[in-house]
């Protein structure tokens, strides 16, 4: 497979390769999209089996971050990175200063902050080298954690798709199955219990499970166990590509609306999805309450503006659900079509000031 057919596939603007002799380093930063603005997106560490597979996962959630902000309004263009390593035997405060340098490398065109791996303690060593960094807490405009705030969106856009597929945004007495016990996951449990939701959890984890159990009194099941829980609701809030040809089959839900990234294996399965009728809410459409609660720290941070901003989730989703129901196509389609015409017209308006700027210099000239 040819690196540059990849990268050139969905259209990256870089892709940049990382290595660090003396702390172990290596990492991949790509940068997707820049015309709404900086490419903003979190760094991942994961223990990749090979090169090729981080690679891959970092071209799909840097495109993914690219849509999200199109779709949130950010003035934001989509960058993603990996460190590739196991965050719990590998990860140091030097090989952390090491990325740092690289991100402080590409000048702001990259943004980076904290993501499954990377918690805001790891961003403070990052920030010592950088300061292109966001979701920290030593900054004077750092928000710390946006994990709440990922999750609140995230809650209000399960909401909108109770809504949208069973007639009411009444989550009292709604089954969802919890798929990820993390800080979005804890954090959505909490928005769910506190409606009277019925929470079925589970995580590699148990300790994370515990938690969930004892605060909110949900059900637990094994990992496995998850995608054939019975509920009005499936919540994937840990990795991505959890829909594919084995588990959409098992899936006895009416809505798939989570915080995971990159939930579709392919964009096959969300056609296979609507096929079967079950209401898919597009990942990075409902997930963007983080992303709004950072970009916060650049235009200035409040958090009760970042999660009235994240509580917008739910009109754009039944926007979303509109223009599929009208057009007849899967949900990820439509949300698609919503941030590639932003980024169209964003584009179309930076050539029209670039033409009127030639202009002007060739009169003067």
């Amino acid at each position: 497979m040819d690196v540059f057919d990849l990268i050139m596939e969905a259209h990256h603007e870089q892709v940049v390769f990382c290595h660090d002799e003396k702390t172990g380093l290596k990492s991949i930063i790509a940068i997707h999209d820049t015309t709404l603005g900086p490419a903003l997106g979190g760094t991942r560490m994961w223990p990749y089996r090979t090169s090729l597979e981080a690679l891959i996962d970092v071209l799909r959630l840097s495109e993914g971050m690219t849509y999200k902000a199109a779709v949130a309004g950010l003035d934001l263009g989509g960058g993603k990175a990996v460190i590739i390593g196991d965050a719990k035997k590998d990860k140091t405060p030097d090989l952390l200063r090491s990325h740092g340098r690289f991100v402080d490398t590409l000048g702001g065109r990259y943004i980076t902050a904290e993501d499954v791996g990377i918690g805001v303690e790891d961003m403070e060593y990052v920030y010592e080298e950088t300061r292109h960094v966001t979701g920290i807490r030593s900054s004077p405009r750092g928000s710390g954690d946006p994990s709440p705030v990922t999750a609140y969106g995230v809650y209000h856009g399960i909401r909108a798709s109770c809504k949208r597929k069973l007639g009411s945004d009444d989550l009292a007495g709604v089954r969802v199955a919890v798929q990820g016990a993390g800080h979005v996951g804890y954090y959505l449990c909490a928005d769910l219990a506190s409606e009277g939701a019925e929470i079925t959890i589970t995580d590699i984890d148990k300790e994370r499970v515990r938690r969930v159990v004892d605060d909110f009194g949900a059900t637990p099941v094994e990992p496995e166990r998850i995608y054939d829980v019975e509920c009005e609701v499936f919540a994937p809030c840990a990795l991505g590509a959890i829909i594919n040809d084995n588990t959409l089959r098992r899936l006895k839900c009416s809505v798939v609306a989570g915080g995971a990234n990159n939930q579709l294996q392919e964009d096959r399965h969300g056609d296979a999805l609507d096929a079967r009728g079950i209401l898919y809410a597009p990942d990075y459409v409902i997930n963007a309450g983080g992303l709004i609660n950072v970009y916060g720290e650049i235009v200035g941070y409040g958090i009760d503006i970042a999660k009235e901003r994240a509580a917008g989730i739910y009109e754009t989703l039944l926007s979303i659900y509109r223009i599929a129901e009208e057009e007849g196509i899967p949900t990820y389609r439509a949300a698609d079509q919503l941030a590639q015409q932003r980024i169209r017209e964003a584009r179309a308006a930076k050539e029209r000031a670039g033409r009127e700027t030639d202009a002007v210099g060739a009169e003067r000239g």
